[in-house]
C-alpha cells in the first residue's frame, strides 16, 4: 500500500479532476510552529541523546548502531553502513560507483570535503568515443561501455578511514560480507526499483549475479551474493591495494578485454580519493555547506544567493509566488551548472565567484517576480565567471558525517566483471561530446557528477548532515529541505516529508548541449493544491506530463546543542529508517 501512495504523491501534474489535496495547514500555523505534512507521507522524527543514523534502509541503519555500540565513531559507522547498504540496495549504490562526503571532525572543530570519484579511462579519447558512438550521438548511453570509469567508493572508504577511523576494517566489513553471503530479504520501494532491471539481462554478467532465477527479487525474498561477499572479503583482508592493485583490478581487466570495455589495472591503479575544502553560503544564520565541482553541489549554493533578498516567509510555503522564485533561480543557476561545473584539474573553475553575494546581484536581474522566463544564457563570472543512497550519522563525541554514493542510473552500466559480484557504474555518461567544452570527455578525467553532500552549520558549529537522492533533483531538493526548516521551522523529518517540486529541462552539461529554449517544465507532488498550480499556469510555467517523475530521497541528522540530542529523519518516499540511543 504505501508504495501505491508514494507513487501516487508523485505523479507529475494532476488533472482538474484529480482527488483535491488537504489543506495546508501552514494556513493556521505561525513561522516558529511545528508543521506535519499530509498524513500518507508522515513519520515522527527518530530523537536519541547519545548517537543517531539515518540511512535508506533498516539494516543499513542498524549496522552502522551497532557499530557505535562496539566503540566505533560516526565515520566508522558511515563506512560499515556504506559497504552493507551496496549488498541491500545494489539498485543503486555499491562498489562499482562513487562516493563524496562531507565530514565535521570534533577534534579539529572543523569541516572537511571528500571526493572520491573515479576518472575515464587513461587510454581512450574523446575522438575515439565520438568515432565509436557515430556522427549522430548527442551523448553517451548509460549502457554503452564508454560511460564506464573507475570505481572510486573503495578508495574513499580508506580514504575516510586512513583520517578518521577508530575500529578494524576487518570488522566494519564484516556485516556487509555476512549480508552478501546469508543473503538478506529485499524491502518493498527496492523491490520496485529492482524489477526495472530487466532490462539489463543482457549485459555482460548482469543476469547471472543480480537477476537470481531470471527474474528480480520480489519485496521479501532473501537475496544473495556470494561473489561480492568474497570481493569484500579481499578488500577487509588486503585493503585499498586489494581492490586497486590486486586481484579486483586484475579481474576487470581480463573482463573488459573479453566483453569490449576499457578500464585496465593501470587505471585502477593510478586512481586516489581527493580532500577537498567544502564551499558554504550563509543564509540567516545558518551556512550551506556543498562540495565544489566536478559535482553539482555549488548550484545550491547559487540557488540560495539568489533567493536572498527575497521575504520567502510572507510569500508562504508552497505558494505560486514561493515556488515562481525557487523555479527561476534554479534555471539561473543550472545555465551557470551547464557551462561552468567539471573537473577542476582539466578547467579554471571560478567557484569563489560563481557562489559570491556581488555576482548573484547581477545575475538575479534576469528573475522576473511574475513570468516564468524562457530561457537565460550562462552568466560570466571572470567579469567579476539516477540512482543513489545517502547516509547520514552523529556520535557521541560530535563527530557527523554526510556521505552519498552512486552508481549513477540504478544500477550502473550493468557490466558485472567475472566473480566479483558488482556492477560498473556508468558516471562516463555524465561527461560531454562537445569539444571544448570544460566538461568534454579526457582520458584520465572526472565527470560532471551530480551526487552531493550537504552539511548545515550553525553559527559555526555543526548542525545538521543531509542529503537529499535523484539526479539533478540534488540541488533543488537541498534548497527545497534548508527553507522548508530555516524558514517554515518544519522539524528534519517534515522538511523531508513535504510535498516537492522539480524543474526539468534546464540545459545539461553532459551530451551534446541543447540550451533550454522553452523554460522546461515544472512537475509537482500532489500536496501542491490545484490553485496553486493554475497560477503558475496563468505565470508560464509548464507542467510536466507524460512521465513518473523522481523526487529524491532525503535522510538528516540534526544535532540540536540546546538539548543535547540528535534528531534523524528518512522521509516515507523509501524504505529507510532514522535510530539511536
Amino acid at each position: 500500500m504505501r508504495i501505491a501512495l508514494v507513487l501516487a504523491a508523485a505523479l507529475v501534474a494532476a488533472s482538474p479532476q484529480a482527488q483535491t489535496p488537504p489543506a495546508d495547514p501552514l494556513a493556521e500555523t505561525g513561522p516558529g510552529d511545528r508543521y506535519f505534512p499530509p498524513a500518507f507521507l508522515q513519520r515522527s522524527a527518530s530523537i536519541a541523546p547519545n548517537v543517531m543514523a539515518a540511512t535508506s534502509h533498516p539494516l543499513a541503519t542498524q549496522v552502522a548502531l551497532d557499530v557505535m555500540r562496539q566503540g566505533g565513531n560516526a565515520i566508522d559507522a558511515a563506512i560499515a553502513a556504506n559497504a552493507a547498504i551496496g549488498v541491500l540496495e545494489p539498485t543503486g549504490n555499491g562498489i562499482g560507483g562513487d562516493l563524496f562526503a562531507i565530514v565535521w571532525s570534533a577534534e579539529d572543530e572543523k569541516l572537511y570535503g571528500l571526493n572520491a570519484s573515479g576518472r575515464a579511462p587513461q587510454g581512450v579519447t574523446l575522438d575515439q568515443v565520438r568515432a565509436d558512438l557515430g556522427a549522430d550521438a548527442e551523448e553517451i548511453s548509460t549502457r554503452h561501455p564508454h560511460s564506464i570509469t573507475v570505481p572510486g567508493a573503495v578508495s574513499g572508504w580508506f580514504a575516510l578511514h586512513e583520517q578518521f577511523g577508530s575500529a578494524p576494517m576487518t570488522g566494519l566489513l564484516a556485516p556487509a560480507v555476512a549480508y552478501a553471503r546469508d543473503g538478506a530479504p529485499v524491502p518493498q520501494y527496492i523491490a520496485a526499483l529492482w524489477s526495472r532491471s530487466r532490462s539489463l539481462a543482457a549485459q555482460p554478467g548482469f543476469a547471472e549475479t543480480f537477476l537470481p532465477d531470471g527474474q528480480a527479487p520480489r519485496e521479501g525474498q532473501m537475496f544473495r551474493n556470494p561473489d561480492l561477499a568474497r570481493t569484500l572479503e579481499r578488500v577487509a583482508a588486503g585493503g585499498r591495494a586489494a581492490f586497486y592493485e590486486g586481484e579486483v583490478a586484475a579481474a576487470t581487466e581480463a573482463f573488459c578485454a573479453r566483453v569490449g570495455c576499457f578500464l585496465t589495472a593501470e587505471d585502477f591503479a593510478a586512481h586516489e580519493a581527493t580532500w577537498v575544502d567544502p564551499v558554504g553560503v550563509t543564509y540567516r544564520d545558518y551556512t550551506l555547506w556543498e562540495l565544489p565541482p566536478n559535482g553539482q553541489g555549488i548550484a545550491a549554493l547559487q540557488m540560495l544567493q539568489l533567493l536572498q533578498p527575497y521575504d520567502l516567509e510572507a510569500m508562504g510555503h508552497n505558494s505560486a509566488a514561493y515556488l515562481h522564485h525557487l523555479v527561476e533561480a534554479k534555471k539561473i543557476a543550472y545555465e551557470d551548472r551547464a557551462r561552468y561545473y567539471a573537473d577542476p584539474a582539466f578547467s579554471e573553475i571560478p567557484v569563489g565567484t560563481l557562489v559570491s553575494a556581488d555576482y548573484a546581484d547581477r545575475r538575479r536581474t534576469l528573475l522576473d517576480p511574475e513570468r516564468a522566463g524562457t530561457e537565460f544564457d550562462p552568466g560570466d563570472p571572470r567579469a567579476g565567471r539516477g540512482g543513489t543512497i545517502y547516509l547520514a550519522v552523529g556520535d557521541s563525541e560530535g563527530n557527523m558525517i554526510s556521505l552519498i554514493q552512486s552508481n549513477y542510473a540504478g544500477f550502473g552500466t550493468g557490466y558485472v566483471p567475472d566473480g566479483l559480484g558488482f556492477s560498473l557504474q556508468n558516471r562516463g555518461a555524465g561527461f560531454s561530446l562537445e569539444p571544448g567544452h570544460p566538461n568534454a570527455y579526457a582520458p584520465g578525467k572526472r565527470p560532471f557528477h551530480t551526487i552531493i553532500p550537504g552539511f548545515i552549520t550553525r553559527d559555526e558549529r555543526p548542525y545538521m548532515a543531509f542529503g537529499v537522492m535523484g539526479g539533478d533533483m540534488q540541488p533543488q531538493g537541498h534548497v527545497q529541505v534548508f527553507l522548508n526548516h530555516v524558514v517554515f521551522g518544519m522539524d528534519p523529518q517534515a522538511a523531508g516529508d513535504v510535498a516537492r517540486f522539480r524543474h526539468q529541462g534546464s540545459t545539461s552539461p553532459t551530451g551534446t548541449l541543447r540550451p533550454m529554449a522553452d523554460g522546461g517544465c515544472l512537475a509537482m507532488e500532489s500536496g501542491v493544491g490545484e490553485a496553486v498550480r493554475d497560477q503558475l499556469a496563468a505565470m508560464g510555467h509548464q507542467a510536466c506530463t507524460g512521465s513518473w517523475v523522481h523526487y529524491g530521497g532525503y535522510q538528516a541528522v540534526m544535532w540540536d546543542a540546546e538539548e543535547g540530542v540528535y534528531w534523524g529523519a528518512t522521509e516515507s518516499r523509501v524504505d529507510g529508517q532514522a535510530a539511536g540511543y
